[in-house]
């Protein structure tokens, strides 16, 4: 059994309200081996809950360096009042929002991440080999014995049964 594998950073986004104007936004970055091509962002704004996005930990890393994404996650790096930002566009039936991330912290974090799981090895930490064989295995520990199933009728024996009373035929004709 692997070690479980958890690299987390808070880090304050922005949320770009237009070209001149945007507002802090506290955010949690998450990335856990149990779920190893995924990162999680859990936006904390004013609301009961956090916002929650998951996303390919793969996006994301290249979004670092060149634009890429393509419907609901785009990334892109890009230069803000001088500063190294990576851009994050993400769209949903609520809305659409453009955030600022330092590029330099989030390189970090990912860089943490690709350490703690290089690229390449994710597969390894689902341990599908061993869920299949236990899936394919009928004497594997745990798994209920296969219930008999009942003797179906073989086509013959219905039609020797005797006739009922249809919509179409009347009784007695």
């Amino acid at each position: 059994m692997q070690q479980t594998v958890v690299v987390e950073r808070e880090v304050e986004l922005r949320l770009v309200l237009s070209p001149e104007r945007s507002i802090p936004v506290p955010a949690r970055l998450a990335y856990r081996g149990d779920d190893p091509y995924a990162v999680h962002i859990a936006f904390h704004i004013r609301a009961e809950h956090p916002v929650r996005w998951t996303f390919a930990r793969e996006l994301l890393v290249e979004g670092v360096f060149r634009p890429c994404g393509y419907g609901d996650v785009r990334v892109w790096p890009a230069k803000a009042d001088g500063r190294c930002v990576v851009l994050l566009a993400l769209s949903s039936p609520d809305g659409d929002a453009l955030l600022e991330a330092p590029s330099a912290q989030l390189s970090a974090w990912l860089e943490r991440t690709l350490v703690a799981v290089p690229p390449g090895t994710e597969s390894d930490r689902l341990a599908l080999d061993d869920a299949l064989a236990g899936l394919l295995d009928p004497a594997a520990p745990g798994r209920p014995a296969p219930r008999e199933r009942a003797a179906r009728p073989r086509p013959q024996d219905v039609w020797l049964r005797e006739a009922r009373p249809s919509d179409e035929c009347p009784e007695g004709e």
